[in-house]
């Protein structure tokens, strides 16, 4: 795809990313792989940093440029997800996110099967986690020192509104720990199967890039529910989660 090479021209060199690319000679070694345009060897080289626990958001945007310059828009679409997830924060993602979106044709729902997972990365974003502990630490010595000085009238009023505050901050990422799990689908024309075989009857069709919701996984399959309901079992390989590192 030309639209990926001029791109990929920026790798590593001002990825628009907050998080560090990892410091590791082996990330600039598929940078440099992704530069020459040796795309196959760039993204298993990502790969294997991603398996080793060298993740970040820097990674899989190299990662994203490199599938798409290769073809794959579906992979380009999980890296770029995946990387949304490790740093909710940066616009760019965001921004790629939208662009691949729109080249796969598909709608805002379909990335999105979760919307409490929305709640998570909102949480994450603003470290509301932090925030909400900070908030019920405070409302703890609020009430502990004001028993102990005897104030009363408004300054009562406190410790409670603290602890209020901090109960509130808290609620994103609450909500989004009862999101399903999800992947995207990232090989075009994955087949859903009735059960997890390679035996198994093919009972439907993915579509490349659509987010789906994990309710179940065994080995090399995931249990999966598309966008228009259906319910089966598909490769690993073809629908790869958001939550972990990839096992490719």
């Amino acid at each position: 795809m030309s639209r990926g090479v001029p791109l990929l021209a920026a790798l590593a060199l001002a990825a628009p990313l907050a998080v560090s690319a990892p410091a590791d000679g082996r990330f600039r070694a598929a940078n440099e792989l992704a530069r020459a345009a040796d795309y196959p060897k760039a993204i298993a080289a990502y790969a294997e940093l991603a398996r080793s626990g060298s993740e970040s958001a820097s990674l899989y945007w190299n990662w994203a440029q490199s599938a798409a310059a290769s073809g794959a828009q579906g992979e380009a679409l999980w890296a770029m997800l995946r990387a949304r997830e490790l740093d909710p924060g940066d616009r760019a993602v965001s921004r790629e996110v939208e662009r691949l979106r729109d080249a796969l044709n598909l709608d805002r729902a379909e990335i999105a099967p979760e919307p409490l997972a929305a709640a998570g990365r909102f949480s994450r974003r603003f470290r509301l986690d932090l925030v909400s502990a900070v908030l019920l630490l405070l409302s703890v010595v609020a009430h502990a020192a004001l028993r102990l000085r005897g104030r009363t009238g408004s300054e009562r009023a406190l410790g409670p509104l603290l602890l209020v505050l901090g109960v509130l901050a808290a609620v994103p990422a609450v909500a989004g720990s009862f999101a399903r799990p999800t992947a995207a689908v990232v090989r075009r024309g994955a087949s859903l199967f009735e059960a997890a075989s390679p035996t198994a009857s093919a009972i439907g069709t993915l579509r490349e890039g659509e987010v789906v919701p994990v309710l179940e996984a065994t080995g090399e399959w995931l249990r999966v529910e598309d966008n228009a309901g259906a319910r089966g079992w598909a490769r690993a390989a073809d629908v790869r989660r958001l939550d972990r590192a990839s096992a490719e």
